[in-house]
């Protein structure tokens, strides 16, 4: 930790002294229940406090009325029973010396029409938005005016429920979608000129302010750069935010661009192989051009840039939201000059991804953040140390020997490769996909510094792991790519781990054929595509990579564009053969019309997620004390897992990861992580 650390400097946000710069921003996580923010949303905001930040804030955001239902199961917040829920939190997370405010919104244009109470939804004009694809109604005066009271209402909700301030949502939400040109068409006195664009806006503003009163905060979340053709250009923006703060804006959360596409979204809530704080330096003009405090959040998941943010004056509080959601006690390393210890986001998205995906938000590689009600941050020590070994060092096997080790068991890891990481290894090989090394690189710290002995080239067999003497066996030995889906000679399917890894090259005119759905494909498609290979991406699935996120999409389309990639969907490769002419003759059927047709190429691509491999679990299983079996409701509830079938036996076997089926990195951890809780 530097001798000064800007970080840890106070600020005094209007009335608040707040104990440091680093805040989580306002963000929907989805784990509301009825609209309302119960035990599961208070114990994620909880966790961050204990783990020291100055300021969270609730919502992402908080719905003011009925005809702006829930997008993405937000907080309805004009529901009176909202306020005894926020004092919980708020008292909850005042005992930590950190603040609370929620976001407070009408989504207008930006939610559906299919939800709630099926109200017709309402904007400035009627234009649709495409990523929420829904046509809203022009808010008539009636609308307008009771909006305003609306927003009124819910903020004193805010207030009476303890909360420290409420932070007003303009990003892409109703009050931008009036004072932006690019949604506002509207001849009539709300809309027309700027002044006619903010007549909105500034009634909610005053009307907040006369409710809630001077002594409570009152922020603004906003796009000073909209950064698209007919939108509001930073000088728009800055003169806009100038008039706003003179109503009463206590401070600006400022984004540049906006939400309205997937590819919008990606350049806001930007995800792995993109530029990390790509709009630091933009905030830090618009800082410079206002008198007001300012603070920004886009990919800032690293203490120094977040000290750069506020050693030289671009931010007075800086945002660290996913940083947070990988590792809620960030703060209190930075504290304990532990920052070596923090877990990284590496900017996967998933935790934005599913919340786009009607899902919650869980972190690719910290099973217990959304599950704080079921799942601890800290590791208790085990009441009793035992000799355990993994096999595997991929992301389930090092899980488990960090868990494991955490717990004071003595652990020693099998791993056949020179190299941890498994597929997460094979998958960072990608450009776009390097930051999920930061997985692997985390655990293995954290390996070593608990005294975890991984002893690498090491193809272990029953006897290399009965010589070990253990008393728990934990196989992790993932699995291997399934090519077996297309019919046809083994040897001329080539599967996306030996293009990553570099075993075989990718031809001049290759044919990638996804029926998984998933990174695999799509990242192997750009790498090849890249070569200035030509490349046909064919999928059975309606959409392309169904599985892949809103805010990871964006790159992958935009890549395969440009290297003029085509696409097939509805397809199956059904058969591949040596083509006469040389080469490969592949045989497509359509999903839907049974119609064959043949593509004549140099290279067949499969992705078909991966096989278990599991050999060395059932040459285990029979002598294990209980045959592999696990209590599932004991993992659920992490309890011990006793379950006896040979009572003589010395050890108890589990396997975890891919080693029992294809699945996602966190899938694997969550395995591991819950199974050895408890161990």
């Amino acid at each position: 930790m530097p001798l000064h650390d800007p970080l840890l400097e106070p600020f005094r946000l209007k009335h608040l002294q707040l104990k440091n710069r680093v805040v989580s921003t306002s963000h929907e996580p989805a784990y509301a229940e009825d609209g309302l923010p119960k035990e599961r949303y208070l114990r994620y905001h909880l966790e961050k406090a204990r783990g020291g930040l100055a300021l969270t804030m609730l919502g992402g955001a908080a719905c003011v009325a009925p005809e702006s239902p829930a997008f993405v199961n937000n907080i309805a917040l004009y529901k009176d029973e909202v306020v005894p829920y926020f004092q919980a939190i708020a008292d909850a997370v005042h005992e930590h010396d950190t603040f609370v405010t929620c976001q407070v919104t009408h989504a207008g244009r930006r939610t559906t029409n299919y939800a709630g109470d099926w109200l017709p939804i309402v904007s400035a004009s009627g234009h649709r938005e495409p990523q929420h694809r829904a046509f809203p109604k022009a808010a008539e005066d009636w609308d307008i005016e009771r909006i305003v009271a609306a927003y009124a209402d819910g903020a004193e909700r805010c207030r009476a429920g303890g909360l420290d301030g409420i932070e007003l949502m303009g990003f892409s939400h109703l009050l931008e979608q009036f004072w932006s040109p690019a949604t506002n068409h509207r001849d009539d006195e709300w809309g027309g000129d700027l002044e006619g664009r903010l007549r909105f806006p500034i009634a909610v503003i005053r009307a907040v302010r006369e409710r809630v009163g001077d002594d409570f905060v009152v922020g603004l979340r906003m796009a000073v750069d909209e950064a698209r053709p007919g939108g509001l250009t930073q000088e728009d923006g800055i003169e806009i935010a100038r008039r706003l703060v003179a109503e009463g804006i206590d401070f600006l959360s400022v984004l540049r661009g906006g939400l309205e596409t997937d590819d919008a979204l990606a350049k806001t809530i930007a995800p792995m192989g993109t530029p990390a704080a790509a709009h630091l330096e933009f905030a830090g003009e618009v800082k410079r051009a206002l008198d007001v405090p300012v603070m920004h959040a886009g990919r800032i998941p690293d203490l120094p840039t977040a000290r750069y943010a506020i050693r030289e004056g671009l931010l007075d509080l800086v945002g660290m939201t996913r940083a947070h959601i990988a590792d809620p006690h960030l703060m209190t390393r930075v504290m304990e000059g532990t920052e070596d210890r923090i877990r990284p986001c590496v900017g996967a998205g998933y935790c934005i991804d599913r919340i786009y995906d009607g899902g919650d938000a869980l972190c690719a590689h910290n099973p217990a953040t959304g599950r704080e009600t079921v799942l601890p941050h800290r590791i208790a020590t085990a009441p009793e140390p035992r000799r355990a070994v993994v096999v595997g060092a991929g992301p389930a096997g090092l899980e488990a020997a960090r868990v494991l080790a955490e717990r004071g068991h003595s652990v020693t890891v099998l791993e056949a490769c020179d190299y941890p990481g498994g597929q997460v290894a094979i998958a960072s090989s990608a450009p776009r996909r390097r930051d999920l090394i930061g997985i692997v690189d985390w655990r293995v710290a954290e390996c070593e510094r608990l005294g975890v002995k991984i002893r690498y080239n090491t193809y272990a067999e029953a006897a290399d792991v009965l010589d070990e003497h253990p008393d728990v066996v934990i196989v992790a030995t993932g699995g291997l790519p399934d090519s077996g889906v297309v019919d046809g000679p083994e040897h001329l399917v080539t599967d996306t781990w030996q293009i990553l890894t570099r075993e075989v090259k990718p031809g001049a005119a290759v044919l990638v054929y996804d029926d998984n759905g998933d990174h695999q494909a799509i990242s192997v498609t750009e790498v090849i595509a890249e070569t200035g290979a030509a490349v046909e991406f064919v999928t059975p699935e309606r959409t392309l990579a169904p599985l892949v996120g809103a805010s990871t999409s964006p790159g992958y389309l935009a890549a395969l564009g440009r290297r003029d990639v085509r696409t097939t969907l509805n397809t199956r490769v059904r058969r591949v053969a040596r083509s006469d002419a040389g080469g490969l003759e592949i045989t497509l059927v359509d999903e839907y019309t049974g119609q064959e047709e043949i593509r004549r190429v140099d290279q067949l691509v499969v992705e078909h997620g991966t096989t278990p491999t599991d050999d060395l679990y059932f040459e285990l299983k029979e002598l294990s004390r209980n045959r592999g079996a696990v209590d599932q409701t004991a993992l659920v509830e992490l309890t011990p897992q006793r379950i006896v079938h040979h009572p003589d036996a010395d050890f108890q076997l589990f396997r975890i990861g891919d080693a029992v089926a294809s699945r996602n990195i966190h899938a694997a951890i969550l395995d591991a992580y819950r199974l050895c809780l408890a161990l």
